[in-house]
């Protein structure tokens, strides 16, 4: 018992200290709201949209990037061949908005030697207009504000800015287990980004660089070979010492469900693909997961058998309640951050605030840890994944083996 309640100890250390970043996210975000960003800076963008396969709602997300409260931009939309299914809709959703901005498809081909993504991306990089100063990369299965382009935009004024960028937040439709949970899952992330612009990381689906550091810190070079197109991004920038901005208004919600099977490909694979691109970051993730998730449930256990001996307040019961209320605490400031962050979208900001939500977050996140556990132990034993219907063997973080398509 002696070992016990010194890792008990432990746990909720961690807890306090990861709770106290909980309330550093939730200020940062509000102090962001509330910061009038110059927007005199408003370059032309190329704003490049990598598609594969139908996502849930495609045509929904790809509408809103025809309507960005932005003055100069083009958007590329880049897919592998003209089977993909996304092509009929891309091409239903420029047809609707056609005079609205620029748009074009571009047909990248198969991928050799890299992601598939990576590849879409480098092909659309040289089909950019002229007039482009500013990259942009979104998701198709994300769906951006109409402001979302002008708020990632803005901050790269400062010239020391290396990349901004945003997250994504899963909001489930129908709201089955599995999605609530991939969202809990998800949302962990999340709050890992902040102020400090030194350890921020890039995220595929809503980041933004000028042209001129693109080039400066030759991205094209970290692509080549590369799976991750973001994970290759933030290594390039923390390299050459440039700062990444999280911009919490490019929080960008992603409209979908998915099942239990589903759940386990995307979290494993997110794992797998950390392992291989920042080994010191799935470390900590298989450490204190192990360290919470065998605590916790240990003091669970202790506790059901000492109240069924007659106990009245078991000290492990103590310790249970102590470390829920922690990670409760911590999800729900991570709820509040999101509920600043879409304040001024109307079809956003009643999400933070929906009961199931709500109970999804702060009670979810305890079997989140045993999927962060299972996930960590799976990136230990195969670089194998599964991204958009390809197989992948990740050999390094610049030799990726296409197994097949």
């Amino acid at each position: 018992m002696t070992v016990f309640y010194f890792f008990a100890a432990l746990v909720v250390l961690q807890g306090i200290f990861s709770l106290r970043g909980g309330f550093r996210f939730l200020s940062y975000v509000r102090g962001e709201m509330k910061r009038a960003e110059d927007e005199t800076y408003q370059p032309f963008v190329s704003v490049i949209v990598p598609c594969r396969g139908l996502d849930q709602n495609l045509i929904v997300n790809l509408r809103v990037l025809f309507i960005q409260n932005y003055p100069a931009y083009e958007l590329v939309f880049v897919v592998d061949n003209e089977n993909d299914a996304a092509l009929k809709v891309i091409t239903e959703a420029i047809n609707e908005v056609r005079d609205e901005c620029d748009s074009r498809v571009i047909i990248a081909g198969i991928a050799d030697g890299c992601g598939q993504k990576v590849h879409n991306l480098l092909r659309a990089i040289d089909e950019v207009d002229a007039r482009c100063e500013v990259f942009a990369f979104v998701d198709s299965d994300a769906r951006p504000s109409p402001a979302w382009l002008r708020a990632l935009v803005a901050p790269l004024k400062d010239k020391r800015v290396g990349a901004t960028t945003g997250y994504r937040w899963f909001v489930p439709v129908r709201g089955n287990f599995a999605s609530h949970l991939r969202s809990v899952w998800n949302a962990s992330i999340a709050s890992a980004l902040g102020a400090n612009t030194r350890s921020n990381f890039c995220w595929g689906g809503a980041t933004a660089m000028r042209r001129r550091t693109f080039e400066a810190v030759d991205i094209r070079a970290a692509w080549r070979g590369a799976l991750s197109d973001d994970f290759a991004i933030t290594r390039t920038l923390q390299r050459e010492g440039r700062s990444i901005r999280f911009v919490p208004q490019c929080l960008t919600a992603c409209f979908e469900d998915c099942s239990f099977t589903e759940l386990l490909e995307f979290t494993t694979r997110q794992m797998k693909i950390t392992r291989v691109y920042a080994p010191h970051l799935w470390r900590a993730v298989l450490i204190s997961g192990v360290l919470f998730v065998g605590v916790f449930y240990t003091a669970l256990a202790l506790s059901v058998t000492q109240l069924a001996e007659g106990a009245r307040l078991p000290v492990p019961l103590i310790f249970v309640v102590v470390m829920f209320a922690l990670g409760a605490g911590k999800a729900y400031l991570r709820l509040l951050a999101l509920r600043a962050a879409w304040a001024n979208d109307v079809t956003l900001k009643a999400v933070p605030c929906c009961p199931l939500t709500l109970l999804a977050h702060t009670t979810l996140w305890t079997l989140s840890s045993i999927l962060y556990v299972h996930n960590a132990l799976a990136a230990l034993i195969s670089r194998r994944i599964v991204w958009r219907g390809i197989v992948y063997n990740l050999a390094s973080p610049h030799e990726t083996i296409i197994v097949k398509d």
